[in-house]
């Protein structure tokens, strides 16, 4: 006589093992795939800040004059301000004004997970001529 009732074999075990153990390892990959997003993030999120610091410094802290200066954090964050002047083609002059367009460039960039990461920032500012 047979007892209809009947346990796992061990095939189904190891089937049931191998689905979760891949289940797992997908999960596994999602997750470290976001934790490595979000650190990517992390660190455009503080070379937007600071680019946008250095643009904003020009002309109130940094003189509007033609140049360039750079600089360093101490976050490995290396920094480039380039002001050129403003190609109006001639409309400041013949309007006789004292003032014109410079273009100023903010460049930030760093190292992260072995890979050079960039970001730029541009605008035109106001200034008297040179």
């Amino acid at each position: 006589m047979r007892s209809s009732s009947r346990g796992m074999t061990l095939i189904e075990v190891l089937v049931a093992f191998v689905i979760l153990s891949v289940a797992m390892g997908v999960i596994m990959q999602i997750f470290s795939g976001g934790i490595r997003n979000a650190r990517l993030a992390e660190g455009y999120s503080r070379a937007l800040f600071l680019a946008e610091s250095r643009l904003a410094a020009v002309g109130r802290e940094q003189p509007l004059v033609p140049g360039e200066m750079n600089g360093q954090t101490n976050l490995d964050l290396r920094w480039r301000v380039i002001i050129s002047p403003f190609d109006d083609a001639g409309a400041a002059e013949q309007l006789a004004m004292p003032v014109r367009l410079y273009q100023v460039r903010v460049i930030v960039n760093w190292s992260e997970e072995g890979r050079q990461r960039l970001i730029e920032l541009g605008s035109l500012k106001l200034g008297l001529k040179q």
